[in-house]
């Protein structure tokens, strides 16, 4: 697996059908059309995606998530800079949250200082930015990789519930 095949398979999460193509998803995440073929193939390989490579195995996903991400991808806060908004400093978090220091994946437009997070990709901060939800989800998932334990159960519960898992 490779970081951006977890943000290719959310981004099929957050479509509302399977009529969408590759390259739809390529211009959504700024990836090549053959970043977004090989990265579905590694998903099949992993389960994560049926033989179509339509549909994601949701539940699969949703236990990887939980229980490898932080091991696969691990992060630590890094250095101070200027970014976008990500971890328990997203809006949707730090509702729920009381934070002294922001997280932040560096992006010389945004517009907030916090400590560092490497996002899962490169592309990550710009698509965010043409896809709330997205956002949102990788947030979530930023929190999974260095959340405090209350964090992750709520970031945990969110992604259950836009994962539509049972």
């Amino acid at each position: 697996m490779r970081p951006q095949d977890i943000v290719i398979l959310i981004n099929i999460v957050t479509r509302q059908d399977d009529s969408w193509q590759y390259r739809d998803i390529a211009h959504d995440l700024l990836l090549s059309m053959s970043e977004v073929s090989e990265s579905l193939m590694r998903s099949h390989m992993a389960g994560l995606v049926d033989e179509t490579k339509k549909k994601v195995n949701r539940k699969s996903l949703f236990e990887f998530l939980e229980h490898g991400i932080h091991y696969v991808f691990p992060q630590a806060p890094g250095t101070m800079v200027t970014g976008t908004q990500t971890a328990h400093s997203h809006p949707y978090f730090k509702k729920l949250f009381k934070a002294e220091l922001e997280y932040v994946w560096p992006d010389s437009e945004g517009k907030l200082m916090g400590l560092s997070i490497t996002p899962l990709y490169k592309g990550a901060p710009i698509a965010a930015k043409n896809d709330q939800q997205l956002h949102v989800l990788l947030a979530a998932i930023d929190i999974l990789r260095v959340g405090r334990v209350r964090e992750v159960h709520v970031a945990l519960k969110l992604l259950k519930t836009e994962l539509g898992v049972r």
